[in-house]
């Protein structure tokens, strides 16, 4: 369901496209996809899409009125046993769900882009959210192929964005300070702990070099890294000069049309190959 006309009729050639894309990687057969596209119904109406559903993902804007608003509809709309999930990725579910009655039936489930090949999604728990609807949508996910993970408190960031950006935090004041440019930085993560990142996460490889080291070297270091609870001085400045990135060809990197097409090109047939390594490894 969208509220916009054109949102709806690109849906299923986007659809079709990446269905296609998957196909040719060895994800399902090309004879599966107009099969899979006639199963999927496009409406402007949230009562169509909703009322007879047994699970319902919402993915609107991240404004936390207009989550409130969209749940609050869905809460008078679907049976109470229908289980309503937001895929934000920062706001709380506690607040999503604060304008909805059946709000133990209210739960997080993040997706991570391009979830048609990333596999993670965060089951955020809400203040209210019941065990049953956790463990309920905690089994779908399995089910359709996804790697879901449970988040047990409704934080800001939940677990994986606090994560990330607790990586871009230090990687943009490195820049600030003059320690380093933003190629050398992005080649230290890229060329460096970056590859092992997939196959040795960072408490595993806690364990791996020994607690008692990494207790020695947080006790040295850490007083050194970027603290600020304030977004980055030079993060503000380049917004503020229209320094956007792709979008405007400009941002810590230089982008051309051509490299931008390059960069996603990238990144798509690194995950096809991080997927199918996975599964062999399943």
């Amino acid at each position: 369901m969208d509220v916009q006309e054109e949102n709806l009729r690109r849906a299923p050639e986007l659809i079709r496209a990446t269905l296609s894309l998957l196909s040719q990687n060895g994800f399902g057969t090309e004879q599966e996809i107009e099969p899979a596209l006639k199963r999927i119904r496009c409406t402007k109406s949230l009562v169509e899409a909703a009322s007879s559903a047994d699970f319902v993902v919402e993915a609107v804007f991240e404004n936390l009125e207009l989550k409130q608003k969209t749940f609050q509809e869905l809460d008078c709309i679907c049976p109470p046993e229908t289980i309503l999930a937001s895929n934000t990725s920062v706001i709380s579910i506690t607040e999503i769900a604060a304008r909805s009655v059946h709000r133990e039936r209210i739960v997080g489930t993040h997706f991570w882009n391009p979830p048609y090949l990333i596999p993670l999604v965060e089951v955020v728990r809400g203040k209210e959210t019941s065990d049953h609807v956790m463990n309920a949508t905690f089994a779908l996910l399995e089910e359709v192929g996804k790697h879901p993970v449970m988040v047990h408190k409704d934080v800001p960031g939940f677990v994986a964005n606090r994560l990330q950006h607790a990586l871009w935090r230090e990687a943009i004041s490195i820049v600030e300070r003059g320690i380093a440019d933003a190629a050398t930085v992005d080649e230290c993560i890229r060329f460096g702990f970056g590859l092992r990142l997939p196959i040795l996460a960072p408490l595993e490889n806690s364990d791996m070099v020994g607690n008692a080291l990494t207790l020695s070297i947080h006790s040295y270091i850490l007083k050194h890294l970027e603290s600020s609870p304030d977004p980055s001085p030079l993060l503000k400045a380049k917004v503020q000069r229209n320094e956007l990135g792709f979008k405007t060809g400009k941002g810590f990197h230089e982008w051309t049309p051509e490299k931008v097409q390059q960069c996603r090109e990238r990144l798509t047939r690194y995950l096809i190959q991080a997927v199918k390594k996975t599964q062999e490894v399943q």
